[in-house]
Parts: C-alpha cells; sequence; structure tokens
C-alpha cells in the first residue's frame, strides 16, 4: 500500500487537540534516546557502535549539511509527489525509500524481521532483507505480505556454493525480486562497542542472526554430515559454522560473480561501493546497480562519506546502471539531498531499527512516515513538485562554503 505522509501532520495535531500526544517522538534523536533506553546495553551497542572512533559514522551523517537547498518561491506546488514514476532496476517501486538490510532484528525487538517486514508494507517501501537475519526467509516474506522487497546476501565462500546456490533459489521463490550483494563485511569491523561488550550476537548458541543458515535444508544437510547431530543437537557449534560460512574472513572476485549470475533470474546490486573505478568495474561486468554505501561506518574507520563520493560515481556511471544510497540518512531532507545528487533509491538503516526497538512494527511505519512526511513538505516547500529527476537535481542545492 502506499499513503500520504503529510497527513501525519494533521493527525498528529487533531490528537494534539485531545491531548493525546505521539510517544515516540518525530526525530532522530528521539528515537535513538528511546531506543537506548529500552535496550540492553549489548543490543543498543550493537546498532549504535561502528568502526574505530565514529568518525567515518559521525561524518557520514555530517557532510550532508554541506549540501543546502536554495528553496524557489511562487511555484505552482500544492503538493510534492513522492511516489516515484520511474523504475529501479527496471521494476516498479513504491517508493524512494527502501528499509536497508540490517540482521540480528529479534536482539531489538521479539518480533524482529517479522515486524520490519510488515511495516514496511504498510508504509509502502521496500523491504531488503539481511541474509543475517533471525528469521526464515519464507517467514519474512509470508510478513512481508505484497510488499516489494529485496534480498541482501552476505557471500559464503566458493566452497560452500552449494548453500549460495539454496539461498538464492529460496529467496527468489520467496518473491524477493533484486539481490543485493554486500562486498565491504567478509568479515566483521574492528567495533569497539562489541568489543568492550564482548557480544557477538552471530554466535549465540539460537537463532539469532542465523535464521536464513539454520532453515536452509543444504546447510542442515552438510551440517549433520560433518558433525554427525543435527542443528537442533548443538546450536552452539552450528551458530558458529553459520557465522564462518556468511562471514568467511575472504573477499571474493569480480570473476566470482558469474556464479550469482548463473544461479539469480533477475537484477543484481553491488553494495558498499565507494571508488569510481569499482563503479566502473560493475558496469563492465554487467551489474543491474550499485550502492554507494559506508555500511554506516560500521566496517571500516577514517574512510570518505557516502554522500560526498556519490556525485562522481553518478557522474561516472549514473545512465549505465541504476545508484541507489545508504549510510547518515537521518530525516526527510537527507532523502531529497540523496535523491538530488543522483541516487534512485535510498536506504534508511538505523532510524528503523530504533523504531523497531522502541515500537515493534508500529514504532518502524511511525518512524518511515516520518521520513516520508519530511521528504514531502520540504520539497513542496522548496518549490520542488517532485522527485522525478527533471524537478529534484543538484541545481536545486548550494554546496556550502
Amino acid at each position: 500500500m502506499t499513503m500520504e505522509p503529510a497527513k501525519l501532520i494533521a493527525e498528529t495535531f487533531q490528537k494534539g487537540c485531545n491531548d493525546e500526544v505521539n510517544s515516540y517522538g518525530f526525530k532522530f534523536s528521539q528515537w535513538e534516546a528511546k531506543a537506548r533506553e529500552v535496550l540492553s546495553s549489548n543490543s543498543f551497542g550493537y546498532v549504535n557502535g561502528s568502526a574505530g572512533d565514529r568518525f567515518s559514522d559521525d561524518r557520514d551523517c555530517l557532510d550532508f549539511k554541506k549540501w543546502l537547498f536554495v528553496p524557489r518561491r511562487l511555484c505552482p506546488v500544492d503538493k510534492c509527489e513522492i511516489v516515484p514514476k520511474y523504475k529501479v532496476l527496471g521494476q516498479n517501486i513504491p517508493s524512494p525509500v527502501a528499509v536497508a538490510p540490517v540482521g540480528v532484528n529479534t536482539i531489538f525487538h521479539r518480533e524482529g524481521e517479522r515486524a520490519m517486514a510488515r511495516a514496511a508494507n504498510e508504509a509502502g517501501v521496500t523491504l531488503v532483507m539481511s541474509s543475517a537475519t533471525s528469521t526464515s526467509v519464507e517467514e519474512v516474506a509470508k510478513a512481508n505480505g505484497d510488499g516489494h522487497r529485496f534480498f541482501q546476501l552476505y557471500w559464503p565462500p566458493n566452497e560452500r556454493n552449494d548453500v549460495t546456490a539454496s539461498i538464492l533459489r529460496r529467496a527468489k521463490d520467496a518473491g524477493f525480486t533484486a539481490l543485493l550483494v554486500t562486498l565491504d563485511t567478509y568479515t566483521l569491523g574492528y567495533r569497539p562497542a562489541d568489543l568492550q561488550h564482548g557480544y557477538n550476537p552471530f554466535i549465540l548458541p539460537d537463532q539469532t542472526g542465523c535464521g536464513l543458515g539454520f532453515s536452509d535444508p543444504v546447510f542442515q544437510e552438510t551440517f549433520k554430515q560433518k558433525h554427525g547431530k543435527t542443528i537442533d543437537e548443538d546450536m552452539d557449534l552450528a551458530a558458529h559454522e553459520w557465522a564462518s560460512t556468511i562471514f568467511c574472513g575472504a573477499s571474493h572476485s569480480w570473476e566470482d560473480l558469474k556464479f550469482l549470475r548463473e544461479h539469480w533470474d533477475g537484477p543484481i546490486v553491488l553494495k558498499g561501493i565507494l571508488d569510481v573505478e569499482d563503479a566502473k568495474l560493475a558496469v563492465k561486468y554487467g551489474l543491474d546497480g550499485i550502492v554507494v554505501s559506508t555500511h554506516g561506518g560500521r566496517q571500516v574507520n577514517d574512510t570518505v562519506s557516502s554522500i560526498e563520493v556519490l556525485p562522481e560515481i553518478v557522474d561516472a556511471v549514473g545512465d549505465k546502471l541504476d545508484v541507489l544510497f545508504d549510510s547518515g540518512v537521518r530525516s526527510g531532507t537527507d532523502v531529497a539531498k540523496a535523491l538530488a545528487l543522483g541516487a534512485k533509491m535510498v536506504l534508511i538503516g538505523r532510524p528503523c531499527v530504533y523504531g523497531l526497538a522502541i515500537g515493534g512494527s508500529k514504532g518502524v511505519y511511525h518512524v518511515l512516515r516520518c521520513l516520508l512526511a519530511d521528504l514531502e513538505l520540504s520539497m513542496r516547500l522548496c518549490g520542488v513538485p517532485s522527485i522525478e529527476k527533471e524537478d529534484l537535481n543538484r541545481s536545486r542545492l548550494r554546496e556550502a562554503k
């Protein structure tokens, strides 16, 4: 479904007349603070924490402020159309906003990925499901219903191509229409918050982060053959083995992409691109899209920010494949800036997780609704009639001095 985000404002003020105040808040700092209150130190540290001293994480956010809108006046704009008429990866998309792939959702809320999937459908945005899920791909698809959804892959090593093929087959059968392959997380980064807590959710002796693997028939069978027992009989060992399968410690090569193309009938997108030359190689190897992303500053510290390199990457390859974007997005105006600089879709990570923590599916829905309302109203007040390229582009921005 889709909605009219600006209605959020009128509804909230009407409830205020009856002394009904929304408890979730309406901006990122409130969602983050409330999530800190309800989550354990381990869980909050996991989602809030980043690589090193958080420089890259902070820079991802701060660099959005280097771009400023130049509003136009007396424009005949009674609303801003934020439902795109363009396609992404050859598909009609319900919104320029998507829920970014975030794993281990059950450490934030008991309903985990199911709640995130329901909220994405209700808000009318694309769900990008993480393969580090605590829930099976089939269950997430069921919760997402008739929503639009992509699947993100943490890519097992070539020695486990049998598992990769099985995962891709299941995702396709479950109605996921594009494959996003994360390239920057073949091993977890240096994250002081997790180290301080001694906390790695992927090796807990339960389903946390292992829902995809534990429900996969190929992984189940090979585990039983190797160890002479089922996953349920030794979840501690199984969790360690699944973690070493999806975070295998070694990068793939460009040539390995051939295997994915042979086993995925649909668009393939490379996530984690920050260098123009890598973006050009993505074109050379026939990829359908890329995600300009620092992984939210969680993998490598002291890097360029996503928004800093977005314009040069779009200039280099934007007409040859679709450029998606994530990292550092905290508001509707951040979404608008990324779109103006050439992104065709913007993925939202931590804000959605904080919404999940404070209110489950309703919390995620509220966060998405706030971001979309901010996007629509801000563009309308800047005199921008739609998010189409001819209306929202770099001519609407000025680089701060």
